[in-house]
């Protein structure tokens, strides 16, 4: 098969240090090539996944207009030299606008919440040539209220990245990693370091300026250094391994619906179990009392951390192996092209 492929235009492929669908793009670009297929790329200018055509986006932003007008040529006329079987978005669905009407068959992946009114004229002018994915059942189950067909293929890691590690100290920490935000609830996570007498490691970038800056100064940053509560900065993969690896547990007590989180998936591959929040796709990840556990409160949560000793750091690479890995997640890809094309 011949499979174009995009990505969103602000970050190259694979990403530097986070970006999960850039990610997931990169894995998708060498799994399908190693299967046989014939894979082009349409991404940031930056990006050094290797591919036998390489189509670089002139705009960089996915929100301003002139640059949606520059991409969706830049998409059209990719099209026309590479001569795909299928495209595959992980991008804007406005760059597949002027294709839209034709036969050509079009997977539109959502690693976030869709857009009711762009799902629907998309499905509307598509015409039976678009269908869906999408990160979660969670997202699926948003993207079904608007029309279309949805197929639900999670997320995934390369297992070979990261290490299992069948049993960590005693006195082992706790790691929050992600964007050091509200809704990820790293304040959270300290509270319920502070309760259980446990040494928490936060890793990931924070902001500076506006609303989510003033809570990194008023609500983190004040405990830094004090009570076992340490700061590392944003990880790259080998130290993202070495950190999770080592952790009593990943604890990342959500506030918001989580879409999917490849950190969730990338703990489990650690044999690391997960503490977090039963919202959004969390309850399709974590297996409660097998995985980790899936709290709403801080007092569920101290009991969780006392509880850790019952699971089963096997069983969390099993689920990782199983479900989240990048040869799992080829296969369904490649399945549904293959029901689209044939």
């Amino acid at each position: 098969m011949r499979i174009l492929l995009t990505a969103d235009p602000e970050l190259p492929v694979p990403p530097k240090l986070y970006g999960g669908i850039e990610r997931i793009v990169d894995l998708l670009v060498t799994g399908l090539q190693t299967r046989g297929n014939t894979v082009g790329l349409v991404a940031h200018p930056d990006s050094t996944s290797k591919v036998t055509q390489f189509f670089p986006w002139p705009g960089k932003r996915s929100q301003n207009k002139f640059d949606a007008l520059q991409n969706t040529m830049t998409l059209g006329s990719a099209v026309k030299k590479f001569q795909p079987d299928i495209i595959h978005s992980f991008s804007r669905i406005l760059y597949l606008l002027p294709l839209l009407p034709s036969s050509l068959p079009k997977v539109m992946s959502y690693q976030r919440d869709p857009s009711h009114r762009t799902t629907r004229w998309g499905t509307k002018l598509a015409k039976g040539s678009l269908t869906f994915t999408g990160c979660s059942d969670y997202i699926c189950s948003i993207g079904r209220t608007a029309g279309g067909v949805w197929h639900t293929i999670h997320n995934c890691v390369e297992l070979e990245k990261y290490t299992f590690q069948p049993q960590v100290a005693p006195d082992a920490p706790l790691v929050f990693l992600g964007r050091v935000e509200q809704i990820k609830g790293a304040h959270n996570a300290i509270a319920i370091a502070k309760k259980t007498g446990r040494s928490l490691i936060i890793a990931g970038n924070h902001a500076t300026t506006g609303e989510a800056g003033q809570y990194w100064q008023q609500q983190i940053l004040p405990h830094l250094g004090k009570d076992g509560i340490e700061y590392v900065g944003p990880v790259n993969d080998a130290q993202k391994n070495d950190l999770l690896g080592q952790a009593a547990a990943m604890i990342v007590p959500i506030e918001w619906e989580e879409p999917f989180g490849i950190v969730f998936a990338e703990a489990l591959a650690c044999g690391t179990p997960v503490i977090s929040c039963p919202r959004g796709a969390l309850p399709e990840i974590v297996r409660q009392g097998i995985d980790g556990y899936l709290i709403n409160s801080i007092d569920e949560a101290v009991v969780a951390v006392n509880q850790l000793l019952n699971i089963d750091r096997y069983q969390c690479r099993q689920r990782a192996e199983k479900h989240f890995s990048a040869s799992v997640i080829l296969d369904q890809y490649e399945k549904l092209y293959h029901n689209l094309l044939f």
